[in-house]
């Protein structure tokens, strides 16, 4: 949660339509600043602004204790029913989280689950498709089936593509082919994962500890998968890791390697594979050392991000001051990574699977756009058309090298840069990535459900017999939604902005699209 103190700045933020502009109603509130003030400034109807105010009363009453002992049970139970999370109580109370939850359960203040009346109480509803209440009944009775939960990617917005949800939809289908009973968390209603068919149960939860938590209490699973949902999945490896609950598929520190910067870049080293030069800062001054370390022009990004939030390319110090500060503004407990950014570099990627034994390539692309623009926003042609054999050869030996030194079991995708045929792994993903759909569809091979039986180690790579089927050429094509947003910044760089893609089949390289794009990459790399 983020908050601001000084109501001459929250005023001037309320009248400039932004993604954070509903924390700084609730401060405006806070602050005393009258509901037909905050009306006046945002226009925002009455009765939401009501409701915001009815949580700053919440908070101003929660604050009167110091510890969650103190709270009275039932202003506890209420505080939950209105949708206050733990970590909420907590950052309140400046506690732990850990101590509320404790508490909280010490007190039988747990989640009970109700099924949605898919039948508008017409007949009986026999659906497996569950939301979480306070309420003292549980309608979602565990069977005694062995289960795999998957985790998917949480709600879509600009900058974070639907891709994964196909990836959870096959991972789901293998997962019941396998014999598991398949389990779905996700809270987009938009999914094809959240139609209540696709999973032997549904829980439409938020992809949100707490909530995640209390659903394998009761479910008890063998693990959880969370190579198939994307960064937000990824991101909550960590808890499971500690709580003792199973990650189906490469396990926690092999996942951890690869995410965490300086670990990745220690082992680049060490299998002596090329990478750009790196800093980790953690204050403007700590930053602009770096960067003159590295050499402008670099790029600016927060630590753990989705979708490229809040990455820049910048090319003195007075830019990078501003951006750097602006991260630690709205990012305060994130560490900021400063890469140096190799101008006019073609950009490529593999996505493979790796079963223990054998690495798989599924497909290399080679993108159109340089490197620089973030790769869900890039065309890619796959297979490569302009790379040397040579530097394919280089990227398909860094990627078993890595496979291997990250103990992969399941999915990776690797990104590169290439500068005078010289070949830099930029990073590594150990898990699906937004192409992994696209090259499954290309070459007509079902991937997803490949790489998900070889996480569940009912299958090797070595009992699959796959045949791609592709003749030509298949391009990635991003799809933007600028005609729906006319004044937003279209000049495309490290942060998404694309709301989809298209596939675009071409026969040959004399293709009239194909070559319209080429011509756009020689333009971008001659500048």
């Amino acid at each position: 949660m983020k908050e601001w103190i000084q109501t001459e700045d929250i005023l001037e933020r309320l009248e400039k339509v932004s993604d954070d502009r509903i924390y700084r109603v609730k401060d405006a509130l806070r602050l005393g600043v009258p509901e037909k003030s905050v009306h006046k400034l945002t226009k925002i109807d009455p009765w939401y602004i009501k409701q915001i105010k009815r949580l700053v009363k919440y908070e101003e009453k929660l604050m009167r204790y110091n510890v969650a002992q103190d709270i009275p049970v039932d202003f506890f139970k209420e505080l939950k029913s209105v949708g206050y999370s733990d970590a909420q109580i907590a950052w309140v109370l400046r506690i732990k989280e850990d101590e509320v939850t404790k508490q909280r359960k010490k007190l039988g203040i747990i989640r009970t689950f109700k099924m949605v009346d898919t039948c508008a109480a017409e007949f009986e509803a026999k659906t497996p498709y569950f939301y979480s209440t306070f309420d003292t009944e549980n309608e979602s009775i565990p069977s005694d089936r062995k289960k795999i939960i998957v985790l998917g990617s949480g709600p879509n917005r600009i900058g974070q593509g639907i891709e994964f949800d196909y990836c959870c939809v096959h991972g789901l289908l293998a997962i019941k082919e396998a014999g598991f009973e398949a389990i779905m968390i996700n809270c987009n209603p938009e999914t094809v994962s959240t139609d209540f068919d696709v999973a032997d149960k549904l829980y439409f939860e938020p992809i949100f500890w707490e909530h995640i938590e209390e659903i394998i209490d009761l479910e008890k699973p063998e693990g959880v998968i969370v190579q198939l949902g994307g960064q937000t999945a990824l991101k909550l490896a960590e808890k499971f890791h500690k709580k003792g609950i199973k990650i189906i598929g490469t396990d926690f520190n092999s996942l951890d390697l690869a995410e965490d910067r300086g670990r990745f870049s220690d082992l680049l080293k060490h299998l002596e594979i090329p990478y750009p030069e790196y800093g980790v800062a953690r204050d403007v001054d700590e930053a602009i050392e770096v960067a003159k370390r590295v050499g402008y022009p670099v790029l600016v990004r927060p630590s753990y991000v989705i979708g490229g939030q809040r990455m820049r390319i910048v090319i003195n110090d007075k830019e990078l001051e501003n951006h750097v500060l602006s991260i630690f503004k709205h990012l305060p407990d994130h560490k900021v990574l400063i890469d140096q950014f190799l101008d006019r570099a073609k950009e490529a990627e593999i996505d493979a699977i790796y079963d223990g034994d054998e690495l798989h390539i599924m497909g290399i692309m080679e993108h159109i756009e340089p490197a620089g623009i973030h790769s869900g926003d890039s065309s890619a042609v796959l297979p490569t058309y302009s790379l040397s054999p040579a530097a394919v050869g280089q990227m398909v030996e860094y990627a078993n090298k890595l496979a291997v030194a990250l103990n992969i079991k399941g999915l990776i995708n690797i990104q590169f840069a290439i500068k005078n045929d010289d070949v830099y792994v930029i990073e590594a993903n150990p898990r699906a990535s937004r192409t992994t759909p696209f090259i499954a569809k290309a070459y007509q091979v079902p991937y997803l459900k490949i790489a998900t039986q070889v996480m569940l180690g009912t299958h090797k790579l070595k009992d699959f017999d796959i045949i791609k089927n592709l003749t030509g050429y298949a391009i990635k094509v991003p799809v933007f939604s600028f005609d729906k947003f006319p004044n937003v910044d279209k000049n495309l760089g490290p942060e998404m902005k694309s709301t989809g893609e298209m596939i675009y089949y071409i026969k040959d390289l004399y293709d009239p699209y194909f070559r319209n794009l080429d011509s756009r990459r020689s333009m971008f790399l001659s500048r």
